[in-house]
């Protein structure tokens, strides 16, 4: 399989995706932030010094995602339509549960928007409560589903369908 972000040089491009056509695009991604039960009972009470951690953490995840191609070397930016962080305390009692949503009409996909959604979200969850816990760990980032374009409908743990 040909590499497609290097040249006939060997050089770093941005792949044309001019000639390919306009689809829905969708992308949702996963992942948790594990802490100690204390510090999710803080964050869930609203008690956390630095304010409300998962209104600070969604806002987070909706900017990154708009910001993605500033981030990610050959990324191209995506006209989003709609970006979705939700947070949900786990029932485990020690770990919160992020999935975030992108959705645009492009010519390429959301995958790269929806994870970078997660990881923001994540890292902010990180910094309003690492003064309470500073073990926590941000873990199990994935893409949990993505369908438009010619890849097809993907489904973690599924194979890709048309």
């Amino acid at each position: 399989m040909a590499l497609t972000h290097l040249n006939e040089n060997g050089e770093a491009n941005m792949v044309d995706v001019g000639h390919k056509p306009k689809t829905l695009r969708k992308a949702v991604a996963v992942g948790q932030v594990f802490m100690k039960p204390e510090t999710l009972r803080l964050a869930m009470e609203g008690q956390a010094k630095k304010g409300d951690v998962f209104q600070v953490a969604r806002l987070a995840g909706i900017m990154a995602a708009k910001k993605t191609p500033d981030i990610i070397p050959l990324c191209h930016p995506v006209p989003l339509t709609s970006v979705s962080v939700d947070i949900v305390p786990g029932e485990e009692g020690d770990r919160v549960h992020i999935t975030a949503t992108a959705n645009a009409t492009g010519r390429t996909g959301v995958e790269m928007e929806a994870l970078t959604a997660v990881f923001a979200a994540a890292l902010a969850i990180y910094d309003m409560l690492k003064s309470q816990d500073r073990a926590m760990v941000i873990s199990h980032v994935a893409l949990q589903e993505k369908s438009g374009g010619v890849s097809g409908h993907y489904i973690r743990g599924s194979a890709p369908t048309d």
